[in-house]
């Protein structure tokens, strides 16, 4: 799946030598892709992209200097994405119930060379992953749209291996009984 053209204005990629950020705005500079990449990919909708980005950035001015180790800096804006976009999925469930929230048209999530065909598919899972436990969906996600390790799943959601692997397989299991259910 590609970058939407809205993700196409954040630079994801960082010059081999260019030192770790020290300042949010080098930080911001250097991992603004990363984190709206991410942030899309757990929401599935371009329009909360840029407020979750400024969410995370907004953390980071006041977290970022608790960093340790200057290389570790990517991994944090990755676990403040993931609570910032989990946040905001929450709060989208809330207005969807109260019928504040419309419906999200999920074939724009697929890249633009996407068959008619993967655009329902990818549709299709973004609908049933709408069904399930927020902590659940931002697990899968990870693991199987974003492609992480579990380790860095299970770091990213702030639980342990065991809890990560639990969330990616009742997802697992919703997103299979959702195609089944199809059928």
């Amino acid at each position: 799946m590609s970058k939407t053209p809205h993700l196409r204005v954040y630079s994801t990629e960082r010059a081999p030598d260019e030192a770790a950020p020290a300042t949010v705005e080098e930080a911001f500079r250097q991992y603004a892709g990363y984190v709206a990449t991410i942030a899309y990919r757990i929401l599935g909708r371009d329009g909360d992209v840029d407020d979750v980005v400024q969410d995370v950035f907004i953390d980071a001015m006041s977290g970022i200097a608790q960093v340790r180790d200057p290389a570790s800096i990517k991994g944090w804006l990755g676990t403040v994405t993931v609570r910032c976009a989990s946040r905001r999925l929450r709060r989208r469930r809330l207005r969807g119930f109260f019928g504040m929230d419309q419906a999200p048209d999920y074939a724009l999530v697929a890249s633009e060379g996407a068959t008619p065909e993967q655009r329902a598919l990818l549709g299709r899972v973004y609908m049933i992953l709408d069904g399930i436990p927020v902590k659940d969906r931002v697990a899968w996600t990870l693991r199987y749209i974003e492609e992480e390790k579990l380790e860095d799943v299970a770091r990213m959601c702030g639980c342990s291996l065991a809890t990560a692997k639990r969330r990616i397989a009742a997802a697992q299991d919703a997103v299979e009984r959702g195609f089944d259910d199809e059928t």
